[in-house]
C-alpha cells in the first residue's frame, strides 16, 4: 500500500491543530523561552518533537508522565533509554537524597565506586573499570586508550551508527565507497575520514579488508544497531568480528548504552560476546548522569604500562566531576535494585507483546512495514523486511510519516522517542499501557490507509 501524501499532510494539519488548543500553558512556555533559549529549548535537538513546540513536563513518576497542562503520558522514550529504569525509581531517589546530604563531588573515592565496579564485573565479564558521565565521554576516553596502547590513528564504525557526540563517528559510506561527513556534522574539526574507517554492519568481507592494512585501533560498535532502527546482526558476525580484530591486532570496543535492553549484562552477556573494552551509559543512575567504560585485564595492563602519573590529569582522558559521589550513589542503587533480572522478566514480555499489537495492525491494513525486537526495546520501520545493514535501515526511514505518527501518538496521550519510531519498556510499564499504543497505533494505521 502507497500512502496517500496528501491525505498525509492533512491527517497532519489536523493533529497539528489539536496540539495546540491542547498545550497552551506549554505553548506560553515555549515563546516565553524563545527569548532566552536558542530556538525556545535548553538542548538543540529537542526542537525535533513533532510539535508546534514541545510538551514541558511538570512531574514524571514510573512508566508516566504529566505536562504542564495536566495531560498525562505513557512513556516509551524513557528520555531515549535514560530513564528506562522508570522515572525516579525509589531506590535511586532514596539513595541520591542521602548522598546530597553527605556530599556531592569530592574528586576524591568513595566506597560505592567499589560495589558499582564488582557489580560491573559480574555482569559484563570484564576487569577493571573507570567512570565519566556520558557514555559520549566514555567512548572517547576509549577511543584514546585504544589509540595509546596500538599507537595506530584510525578506529572503525559502522555506517549510520551511533556513539552520541563522538566526533569520529560521524561518517557516512557512499554508494561509490567513498566516506564523507555525515549529513547533519555540525563543523567537524576534520574530514572524518583522516580518523575513521565505515563499513556496512554485517559487512565481514568490507571488515576485514578494512583491518588488514593494520591501521585501525578500534573497532567501535553497538552489537546490535539501534539508534538508526534495529538492525540485528547475522548468524556468525559477532564471532567473525571478533576472530578478525584479534587477527589484525584491533580492540574491539562494544558500546551497550542502548542494547543493555537486552538484559543486566546487555548483549554482551546475553550472547556471550568477548569484548576488549565495554561502555554502559544513560541508564545506569536511573536518570542521574552517568557512564562506565571496562577493559580486560590485558588491555588495563597495556594502559599502565606506559601510564605517566605527572601526565595524567591532562591527558583528554577524566573530568573533575567524572566518578563523583552523587552518581556512584545513583548507579549502586539503579544496579543493585532497578536493573535487576526481575525487572527485565517484566519489561522484555512487555516489549513482546509491543510488538504483536504493532504486527496485527500491520497486517490487518496491508501495510509494507515491519516491526522487530531487541530485548525490552521495540520498533517498526517503514520496510517491509527487516534491514541488515545501516544503508537499509537508514533508507527505510520517513520523516513525514514519523512525525505524523509521534504527533497522533502523542495528541493521544503516549510518547515515542522523536528520532525514530522506538518504543522502550520500564519495569513499570504495564500491559494496560502497551494495549493502549496498540489501539492508538491501530488508529493511525486505518487512518493512513483510508
Amino acid at each position: 500500500m502507497i500512502i496517500d501524501r496528501t491525505r498525509l499532510a492533512s491527517l497532519m494539519q489536523r493533529e497539528q491543530e489539536r496540539f495546540v488548543h491542547d498545550h497552551p500553558k506549554s505553548k506560553a512556555l515555549f515563546e516565553r523561552a524563545g527569548k532566552s533559549l536558542l530556538a525556545g529549548v535548553p538542548m538543540n535537538w529537542m526542537r525535533k518533537w513533532a510539535g508546534a513546540f514541545p510538551p514541558f513536563v511538570r512531574e514524571a513518576q514510573g512508566a508516566h508522565f504529566f505536562d504542564v497542562d495536566g495531560n498525562r503520558y505513557i512513556d516509551l522514550c524513557l528520555g531515549d533509554t535514560g530513564a528506562m529504569t522508570g522515572h525516579s525509581p525509589f531506590a535511586t531517589v532514596k539513595a541520591v537524597e542521602e548522598q546530597v546530604r553527605r556530599g556531592i563531588t569530592f574528586m576524591l573515592p568513595v566506597e560505592d565506586a567499589i560495589f558499582v565496579g564488582e557489580e560491573l564485573q559480574k555482569r559484563f565479564g570484564l576487569q577493571y573499570w573507570q567512570f565519566a558521565l556520558t557514555a559520549t565521554d566514555a567512548n572517547r576516553f576509549s577511543i584514546r586508550l585504544a589509540r595509546k596502547i596500538t599507537r595506530r590513528p584510525k578506529i572503525l564504525v559502522f555506517n549510520w551508527c551511533y556513539h552520541g557526540t563522538v566526533d569520529e563517528t560521524f561518517i557516512t559510506l557512499q554508494a561509490d565507497g567513498t566516506t564523507s561527513a555525515r549529513r547533519g556534522n555540525v563543523g567537524p574539526p576534520v574530514d572524518p575520514s583522516v580518523t575513521t574507517k565505515v563499513v556496512e554492519f554485517n559487512d565481514l568481507p568490507a571488515l576485514e579488508r578494512a583491518l588488514a592494512l593494520g591501521d585501525v585501533a578500534c573497532v567501535l560498535a553497538e552489537p546490535a544497531m539501534t539508534n538508526v532502527g534495529i538492525v540485528h546482526p547475522q548468524p556468525g558476525f559477532h564471532s567473525a568480528l571478533r576472530d578478525l580484530t584479534r587477527k589484525y591486532g584491533t580492540l574491539l570496543i562494544i558500546d551497550e548504552t542502548h542494547t543493555i535492553c537486552a538484559g543486566p549484562g546487555g548483549y554482551t552477556r546475553a550472547e556471550k560476546l568477548d569484548p576488549d573494552v565495554v561502555v554502559f551509559g544513560k541508564p545506569i543512575g536511573g536518570g542521574v548522569p552517568g557512564a562506565a567504560y571496562g577493559f580486560t585485564a590485558d588491555v588495563a595492563h597495556r594502559i599502565s604500562a606506559n601510564d605517566n602519573l605527572e601526565d595524567c590529569d591532562v591527558g583528554g582522558i577524566g573530568g573533575t566531576l567524572a566518578g563523583n559521589a552523587l552518581s556512584l550513589a545513583a548507579m549502586r542503587a539503579t544496579l543493585a535494585n532497578i536493573l535487576t533480572q526481575d525487572a527485565f522478566d517484566h519489561m522484555i514480555p512487555m516489549a513482546e507483546r509491543w510488538t504483536t499489537g504493532v504486527q496485527q495492525a500491520i497486517v490487518e491494513f496491508d501495510l509494507p512495514w515491519h516491526v522487530t525486537r531487541l530485548g525490552c526495546r521495540a520498533e517498526y520501520l517503514f520496510a517491509s523486511a527487516p534491514p541488515k545493514n545501516g544503508t537499509a535501515a537508514h533508507d527505510a526511514m520517513d520523516f513525514e510519516l514519523e512525525r505524523f505518527v509521534h504527533l497522533y501518538c502523542m495528541n493521544r496521550g503516549i510518547l515515542l522517542t522523536p528520532f525514530h519510531n522506538m518504543a522502550l519498556m520500564s519495569p513499570a510499564t504495564s500491559k494496560e499501557d502497551i494495549d493502549h499504543h496498540s489501539r492508538v497505533f491501530r488508529e493511525a494505521a486505518k487512518e493512513l490507509a483510508g
